[in-house]
């Protein structure tokens, strides 16, 4: 055997035996006539130590060639420390050490190896195999192990059975982009990655699997941020004989499973918002719900008054800041530039101060008296010291402006707690969406939802009306899961497509095989996709999914770790029936 121990697991009681350890050389201290070794795995520190007259010669000697990095075994006898170390579990003993041996040696690394280390972050995704030997990063592919398995613990024991579909699928035009790979054998015809399992997961449910569940890496090529890959991992399920709140029910339990297992906290029930109270309160469809600040509309109190900007606008709406009255004019300069960021979108910002004393003082005295924006406050709920922050314009950006300035001052009022955990799902999404540049509808999660029998009526009268049966849960204004109660019959299935834009021949050679499948008896089936890497990041506290992927991409999408993606060679190509431009 290599090791009798690993580099973590020796304590005060192991005192007196002898063990072999193996690991990297974390540091080396030289004090002259006593030397010390920090070895490392992945499990934890030890010291070794040597002293002149205790060790021999020959291994004083060898133990100064030893250098950062080096990969070690060492035996030895452990003994108690003279000076404990309470902030590592090793800190009690140390090994004296009667043997090295060098199994390889290694390079200067190209940053420190530490906890907090002098490695930018483009270097670390450089040489991500020595990035992984941080603390950090490992105790972030650590968490993702026992959510995967805390996952499976929890869906098996709900009789749910694990299937992998195909990884090389049909493209198709809804969604994302594909990711497509060419075919070999049948030239000038190309597989996709899938973007998701779900005609598959539909299929499992025709085929009688009830309860399936799936583990799954999916693709998407799409512009990168910190919380999105294009490669990223999913809980994909899928359930017959449900409707909406069985799928919620189950999946609650899910989470506050795993809330429970990981992070030791108890979540209680999780609240439902309808798509269409999220986006009138907070501008958005994963509202963070830690802090208050819903928005309050003020067309009936604002308008009329002589304010141009307010008088024109579809929509006059605000939010209060808790005690912000006291802002500077140099902070208040600040938020409105903020809002005109393009990002943001606004055109400007009007602030009115609710001062202890009663009084207001607002950046519109000019058009309004003292009483109308005491009419402002109470309409708002404002209390003195309050800070009253409205935006104006068209109902759509106007609001998601605002949304940006609601989290905006959530951060500089430190509202967002790190510890606190708000969940929420929002219902009754839309099921169509339109665009402005393809000029028709989209499916607002994808075109196997149901609508929402009510609805229904209304898909050749007024189709952006039309409610689908399709829920989101939020944590803390993040959305992690999504799904739906699927379409079942073909005819449904038929319309769904025709109002997409879809002709018949489009829907049969893209979808036939589903709808055919649902001639074959097809139960009512939901079910939802979790991101798994965000709800990763969520519950290790950070903003992004990379540090809880073992190899992530940058935001070009490039590995630049092995350097891809790459040209492939000219015979590669020809095999393929590709030529490039």
């Amino acid at each position: 055997m290599f090791r009798t121990h690993n580099c973590g697991e020796l304590r005060i009681q192991n005192a007196g035996t002898q063990v072999t350890l193996c690991g990297w050389v974390q540091r080396v201290r030289n004090k002259g006539g006593v030397m010390w070794v920090d070895v490392r795995d992945r499990y934890g520190i030890t010291q070794l130590v040597m002293e002149e007259g205790k060790t021999s010669p020959e291994l004083m000697e060898a133990a100064k060639k030893l250098g950062r990095e080096f990969v070690i075994q060492a035996t030895g006898k452990v003994a108690e420390r003279y000076a404990k170390n309470d902030t590592m579990p090793t800190g009690d003993i140390e090994i004296w050490a009667e043997e090295i041996n060098v199994l390889n040696e290694a390079k200067l690394p190209p940053f420190l190896i530490e906890d907090e280390t002098d490695g930018g972050e483009d270097l670390r995704m450089k040489y991500r195999y020595l990035d992984l030997r941080r603390n950090p990063v490992r105790n972030a592919l650590q968490l993702r192990h026992t959510m995967l398995q805390k996952t499976r613990q929890y869906l098996d024991k709900q009789d749910f059975i694990e299937v992998e579909t195909p990884v090389l699928i049909k493209s198709t035009p809804e969604g994302a982009r594909d990711f497509v790979v060419p075919s070999r054998m049948n030239p000038g015809e190309f597989y996709a990655l899938p973007q998701s399992p779900q005609t598959f997961k539909q299929l499992l449910m025709v085929s009688g699997f009830d309860k399936y569940f799936q583990i799954v890496k999916c693709f998407r090529d799409e512009d990168l941020r910190a919380d999105r890959q294009p490669e990223f991992t999913q809980i994909d399920c899928e359930m017959s004989f449900v409707e909406q709140e069985d799928v919620l029910a189950t999946f609650e339990g899910l989470v506050r499973y795993l809330f429970k297992e990981v992070k030791g906290i108890e979540i209680g029930d999780i609240p439902q918002m309808e798509y269409a109270d999220a986006m009138r309160l907070y501008g958005s469809d994963k509202p963070d719900i830690r802090f208050g600040m819903p928005f309050v509309e003020l067309n009936k109190v604002a308008q009329g008054k002589g304010f141009t900007v307010f008088d024109s606008a579809e929509l006059v709406v605000g939010i209060v800041a808790p005690k912000a009255a006291n802002y500077s004019r140099k902070q208040l300069d600040a938020l409105t530039n903020f809002v005109k960021k393009p990002q943001v979108g606004a055109k400007g910002l009007v602030y009115v101060k609710y001062n202890e004393d009663g009084s207001f003082k607002s950046s519109v005295d000019k058009f309004y008296t003292q009483a109308d924006l005491q009419l402002w406050a109470d309409t708002m709920q404002a209390t003195p010291g309050d800070l009253m922050l409205v935006l104006s314009g068209d109902i759509t950006p106007t609001r998601t402006a605002l949304s940006a300035l609601r989290l905006h001052m959530g951060d500089l009022l430190q509202l967002k707690n790190p510890e606190e955990f708000k969940l929420l799902w929002v219902v009754d999404f839309p099921l169509l969406e339109w665009d402005d540049e393809t000029k028709r509808y989209h499916a607002m999660h994808h075109p196997f939802t149901s609508p929402q029998k009510a609805d229904m009526p209304l898909l050749d009268t007024n189709p952006g009306k039309v409610r689908a049966n399709a829920y989101d849960l939020v944590i803390n204004g993040v959305e992690v899961g999504g799904g739906s109660i699927r379409i079942h019959d073909k005819p449904t299935q038929e319309l769904m497509f025709k109002h997409l834009g879809f002709t018949k021949e489009e829907a049969q050679a893209q979808f036939g095989f589903l709808m055919e499948a649902f001639e074959y008896g097809a139960p009512p089936h939901g079910g939802i996709a979790f991101g798994f890497d965000r709800l990763c990041s969520l519950f290790g506290g950070s903003d992004s999914i990379r540090d809880y992927i073992a190899f992530p991409k940058n935001n070009a999408g490039r590995d630049v770790m092995i350097d891809s993606p790459s040209p492939i060679a000219t015979a590669q190509l020809n095999e393929l029936a590709i030529k490039l431009a």
